[in-house]
């Protein structure tokens, strides 16, 4: 009887270890299969936002702030947890999985309602990223499957699913595991870190057979001399974490500060996207369309070598943050390194004969580690997306320096600052 009682608890184990990897592996490839299509998907948005304003000019005046406030609107009504970046949602649902109402931060409802809620955004000419928005999507999408197997959701699992949504986001799977270890975990154990590792590589897989081996950005081979280097890390570094630290100050006084003046905005959230979308649609047509979108292309041009208007960046950097200011549904990811790159453009203006290309990277790892603080995640995400190893030592440098200075201007960091809102909204 004792034997027959120990293989039955063996085979209920090995069931269950089983039914776990199959989660694993069939989460993986269908939040891959998710973040494709939304790439796919937010492409065909923009596009077609931009063949509208080329058949008639003035309508953004009109269509982004009322996209922005349906949209704001239609979110706060029916799905607040899908509003803003998504990545404060993963974190705040990885810290309590078994708290009441953290499912609701990744659930199927809240996943779709972000993808539509994102794309509406790009629709509308929002400068918002899809990277952010796929980390739910993709932590969602691995609740989901966890809980069909009947598997225990466990933070790893949560972990997983928004890592792997990084690295299926930019096809840059070591960055996926650097933010979960830096952002995503705040207690990294053994047993997680191959959770993390096996769902980055399978997805990573499965983008690699949908969209082919591509690198983000395209191949660089941008180099700087060692006196060059000890020159403009610095510089890079100082600019772009008091840039960043300024966005990610702005970002959490706006969803935490008891000032009243800031706290009578957050109760007319319907206004403020409707004013933020005003201000998007007047820098883009200040800015003949620069200031619209996710500026990849933008930001692609720059990184070979090419110019853009003086303007790029700081139209940007504020059609950014009041994009994100709006509260609806999009990330910061892609933006901010839009943002970095004009940044690097107006400091190659200070270093006449130096690689462009190379100060436009240093400008964008300063910028990016200044907003999200995560300095090891982006030296690894801008050499996986830019497919450059000659730049590495610079690309660290810019990075330390960025994340202390922006610490000295926002203290908190922004997505641990964000989730304390998801947190206590649902303890309310």
């Amino acid at each position: 009887m004792r034997t027959r009682s120990l293989r039955q608890q063996l085979a209920r184990v090995n069931n269950a270890t089983l039914r776990g990897r199959m989660a694993a592996v069939v989460g993986a490839v269908l939040l891959s299969l998710a973040a494709v299509f939304f790439a796919r998907i937010g492409e065909v948005a923009q596009h077609w936002f931009l063949r509208l304003v080329a058949a008639h000019p003035a309508a953004p005046a009109l269509l982004t702030p009322v996209m922005f406030g349906l949209v704001v609107y239609i979110t706060r009504r029916w799905c607040p947890e899908a509003r803003g970046s998504g990545i404060p949602q993963v974190m705040a649902a990885a810290r309590n999985p078994e708290r009441a109402g953290s499912s609701a931060l990744v659930s199927l409802r809240t996943a779709v309602m972000k993808l539509a809620g994102t794309i509406a955004v790009l629709l509308a000419g929002g400068a918002a990223g899809r990277e952010g928005p796929t980390v739910q999507i993709s932590a969602a999408i691995m609740v989901a499957v966890q809980r069909w197997l009947r598997v225990p959701v466990s933070a790893g699992v949560i972990i997983a699913g928004g890592a792997a949504g990084v690295a299926a986001a930019f096809n840059t799977p070591l960055a996926g595991v650097a933010f979960a270890i830096e952002e995503l975990a705040s207690a990294f154990e053994q047993k997680v870190a191959i959770f993390v590792m096996a769902a980055v590589m399978i997805s990573g897989l499965a983008s690699l057979g949908l969209s082919g081996d591509y690198v983000y950005f395209g191949a660089m081979s941008q180099a700087l001399p060692l006196r060059s280097m000890l020159l403009i890390a610095p510089v890079a570094g100082i600019l772009g974490g008091l840039a960043g630290g300024l966005f990610s100050r702005c970002l959490i006084a706006m969803s935490a500060s008891p000032r009243r003046m800031v706290a009578a905005l957050r109760a007319r959230p319907l206004l403020v996207a409707i004013l933020c979308g005003a201000i998007v649609a007047a820098l883009g047509i200040a800015t003949d369309g620069l200031s619209w979108g996710t500026g990849y292309d933008e930001t692609k041009r720059l990184l070979a070598g090419e110019h853009l208007p003086i303007l790029f960046g700081p139209s940007r950097f504020f059609a950014t943050l009041a994009t994100a200011l709006s509260g609806a549904p999009g990330g910061i990811f892609a933006p901010s390194l839009s943002v970095g790159a004009g940044l690097g453009q107006l400091i190659s203006a200070l270093f006449p004969g130096q690689s462009a290309g190379a100060i436009v990277l240093l400008g964008m790892i300063g910028y990016f580690t200044g907003v999200v603080r995560a300095p090891l995640t982006a030296a690894i995400i801008m050499m996986e997306m830019t497919a450059d190893r000659t730049m590495i030592l610079p690309l660290f440098a810019t990075a330390l320096i960025a994340d202390w200075v922006s610490a000295l201007v926002c203290r908190p960091k922004l997505y641990h600052a964000l989730a304390r809102q998801f947190q206590q909204d649902k303890v309310a």
